[in-house]
């Protein structure tokens, strides 16, 4: 699976336009990594827990989108976005979606 941001593959063409595609996941902070990340905001620098925490939410997000595309039968993904959003008090929401296709 091809997946971009762009609105083309360069030196593939595109012989089919599916639809949209998406995959999304919420995560939610936990005390653990709250009171490290606590402590790293005091003395400043990467809170590498959270970096990681997003970083899980990206990969599974682009899992269940790249899955979605499978399902109906693309081979790319092209206008891949992502957004981000609070649903609650310590939890956020990783969106990701795109436009499934078929190239040649």
């Amino acid at each position: 699976m091809i997946i971009v941001t762009s609105s083309h593959i360069e030196g593939k063409k595109t012989v089919k336009t599916l639809g949209m595609v998406r995959g999304s996941t919420i995560r939610a902070r936990n005390v653990g990594r709250d009171m490290v990340a606590g402590l790293r905001s005091i003395v400043g620098g990467e809170i590498s827990e959270y970096t990681k925490l997003m970083a899980e939410a990206r990969e599974q997000s682009i899992q269940r989108m790249t899955d979605q595309a499978e399902k109906m039968g693309a081979n790319a993904i092209v206008d891949t976005r992502f957004v981000t959003s609070m649903v609650m008090s310590g939890a956020s929401e990783l969106l990701v979606y795109g436009t499934a296709i078929v190239i040649e």
